[in-house]
């Protein structure tokens, strides 16, 4: 089965180190997932590096699922990049890039994701995730709005 891509992008009136700091905490998380996603930590998240693993539960389409994030890839203030090692996805890796420009800084996300289950997994895709995954960015954009302003 393909992979979907889902990309965004959001500019904020801040410095690059400072808002790459704010991404690169794991509580920060929680604070940009929607609450339907009822996301918890199951053990006190370390700070970020490369090679950290973080384990928390969330609500996937209403069913409670372990996922487990590995940082694949972390440079500060440029980029980090975390991929799924278990959780409701065949594949997930996310990219988290930070650019400056006019004063503040460009976030870029890109999400290349698969589901499982083939067949099925591309009707949940096109019934629901898809606009669910764009649903949550929307939220995290309304939220970066209120607390980075």
């Amino acid at each position: 089965m393909a992979d979907h891509i889902f990309e965004a992008r959001v500019w904020i009136a801040r410095a690059r180190p400072e808002v790459f700091a704010f991404f690169a905490d794991p509580a920060t998380l929680a604070l940009i997932t929607p609450p339907a996603y009822r996301l918890r930590f199951l053990a006190p998240p370390a700070p970020m590096a490369a090679g950290s693993v973080y384990d928390f539960r969330v609500s996937w389409l209403g069913l409670p699922v372990r996922w487990r994030a590995f940082i694949r890839e972390f440079d500060p203030p440029y980029r980090f990049v975390d991929v799924q090692v278990r959780g409701p996805y065949a594949r997930w890796e996310h990219r988290h890039r930070f650019l400056e420009e006019r004063g503040g800084t460009w976030v870029e996300d890109r999400v290349t994701y698969r589901l499982p289950l083939g067949p099925l997994g591309r009707l949940a895709h096109a019934a629901i995730v898809g606009r669910q995954l764009a649903a949550a960015w929307r939220y995290r954009d309304m939220r970066l709005a209120g607390l980075l302003g």
